[in-house]
């Protein structure tokens, strides 16, 4: 071999050898987290949002117009692209619903042994109606059906065949509870979607009932009298001729008093409840019902936009990032106070880093398209991410995941991410991965007391077959004791555990003292999962025998 040639491929040896290293350096380095989310935009998108002059970015009123106005802007400015289908017009989508306001001469009452017991609406008792219905008045025994479940899974029938056409009935909140013989009944003490008020309600259609109560308590329903008044004080929402003429809420001494009048002991019937052999109970008692509601119809909009796939083959596919933009609005009272209930927490957090998030995926675009999904009315039964699964833009088919944020962390960065809810499908060997990457431990897993699971957007994906879970948050998982690393664990458990406490009331206001380091980590942690699914080789899939997975 002459001179030159072995200088040559020497020099070639030596070129090739930084060519490779190079390309491993490359492939380690896309292997890596590499979302960063700007605080600052983070910070300045939470602070507008949550901001009085948005008025609570109510369902149906001026404050969500602006809201819907505000994120089309950004992610035009942004460099979002409107996803080429005839269910979007731009950024929008429409949701068509109806608004009821139930009106203050609404009265019911209970005939019992020829005397007469009024609950006092707001304090009492809080009741509307679904669908449209202007004028509801109907006189109705009244049924006490325990749980109001059946569950076949369960071998649990409250019914027991009977005929519950044109009746009132009376349901408990929550699951039949784990006992000594069987702790895993209904998944132990986590909360089932049967324990939820909206299956609750939705089974009184599917049985004909002329209405429904639930019987309320602070530790059944996971949250105090105060979430469902402010509910039902306020207009609420619903898909047209869909859901009860009537349902509502009573509180658990009142129940009781109506009960002991009927001549029944209420904690015997609750007692029975709790067993299989248990069969609806028909009260000494007639309801009677005159509701009268403020009814409109009512398009709201869903805001979203992508970024296309760089793989000719995989950009079909997507994974959708969402968080609702909605909240409570601002109401006027008699007295001409106005009253807004901002949502900062709930959820202008998660609508903030949202378009954080958008920002530096529009920069950063990844083998499968990346979604962002702004659903309106997810306060009003989740009726925005119903929409759009009802009237997919994008094939649920070819929808890799749905990644949720809904009420972040506002108190500081931690050392631990949670994942619940993603241990339902191989999203969680994912989060696994990515949390290692990122150098954070897994939050401990806490029984879903609360039914989280089933209260926030991604649950309708679920439902719909898409592998999804509310990602990293630390309001509603478990006690709130995560791993913060600047502040004592009691003081930041402290003022995690005590949003709670302003869960949809006014006080859930922005702060411009917050240290948003740990909602800039939970984005980071949600956008280098999306890239994970995004560039993976594979969707996600339900584990075996997972229900959902049933509708894929």
């Amino acid at each position: 071999m002459s001179k030159i040639t072995y200088n040559f491929f020497k020099q070639y040896r030596v070129g090739l050898g930084i060519v490779l290293g190079l390309a491993s350096t490359l492939v380690m380095a896309q292997q890596k987290p590499i979302a960063q989310i700007s605080e600052p935009a983070l910070r300045a998108h939470l602070g507008f949002l949550s901001d009085d002059l948005l008025e609570g970015r109510g369902t149906g009123q001026r404050g969500g117009d602006l809201a819907v106005r505000y994120f089309e802007t950004q992610l035009a400015i942004i460099g979002l692209q409107p996803l080429p289908s005839d269910q979007v017009s731009g950024f929008r989508q429409s949701v068509r619903i109806v608004g009821s306001k139930t009106m203050p001469d609404s009265t019911v009452s209970f005939d019992i042994n020829g005397q007469t017991f009024t609950p006092q609406l707001g304090t009492d008792i809080v009741y509307g109606s679904s669908g449209g219905k202007s004028d509801v008045a109907f006189d109705a025994p009244v049924v006490f059906v325990g749980y109001g479940v059946r569950a076949p899974e369960e071998r649990w029938d409250d019914f027991k065949g009977m005929d519950l056409k044109g009746k009132l009935l009376i349901m408990v909140v929550n699951d039949p509870q784990p006992t000594a013989q069987e702790p895993n009944r209904f998944d132990g003490k986590a909360l089932t979607y049967y324990g939820r008020w909206t299956y609750k309600f939705e089974e009184a259609v599917r049985q004909g009932a002329a209405g429904v109560l639930l019987i309320h308590t602070t530790p059944s329903a996971t949250y105090a009298w105060n979430v469902p008044r402010t509910s039902f004080s306020h207009e609420r929402f619903s898909l047209a001729n869909n859901g009860n003429a009537f349902e509502g809420w009573m509180q658990e001494n009142v129940t009781q008093q109506l009960f002991n009048r009927a001549g029944v002991n209420l904690d015997q019937l609750r007692a029975l409840a709790e067993t299989r052999e248990f069969a609806p109970v028909t009260l000494n008692a007639t309801a009677h019902v005159k509701l009268k509601s403020q009814v409109r119809q009512v398009e709201q909009f869903n805001v979203l936009g992508m970024v296309p796939g760089t793989d000719a083959k995989l950009k079909t596919q997507a994974v959708v990032y969402s968080a609702h933009w909605d909240h409570l609005g601002i109401e006027t009272q008699a007295d001409g106070t106005q009253h807004i209930w901002n949502g900062a927490v709930d959820n202008a957090s998660g609508s903030a880093a949202l378009l954080a998030m958008a920002q530096f995926a529009v920069s950063h675009p990844a083998k499968r398209t990346q979604i962002f999904l702004w659903p309106a009315a997810e306060e009003q039964y989740l009726l925005g991410s119903a929409a759009y699964v009802n009237n997919p833009p994008w094939p649920l088919a070819k929808t890799a995941a749905d990644l949720n944020l809904d009420s972040m962390n506002f108190v500081g960065k931690t050392r631990d991410i949670g994942i619940e809810g993603s241990q339902r499908s191989s999203l969680h060997a994912s989060a696994l991965k990515v949390a290692k990457a990122m150098g954070l431990q897994i939050a401990s897993a806490a029984p879903d007391l609360g039914g989280a699971f089933f209260r926030a957007d991604h649950f309708n994906f679920a439902r719909a077959g898409v592998p999804a879970f509310n990602v990293g948050s630390a309001v509603f998982s478990g006690d709130g004791h995560f791993d913060f690393i600047q502040q004592s664990p009691t003081d930041a458990s402290a003022k995690m555990l005590g949003f709670k406490n302003d869960y949809h009331t006014e006080r859930d206001k922005y702060h411009a003292d917050w240290d948003l380091s740990g909602m800039q980590q939970q984005a980071e942690f949600t956008l280098n999962l999306g890239y994970e699914i995004a560039n993976g080789k594979a969707i996600p899939v339900w584990n075996k025998g997972e229900a959902f997975g049933k509708n894929r």
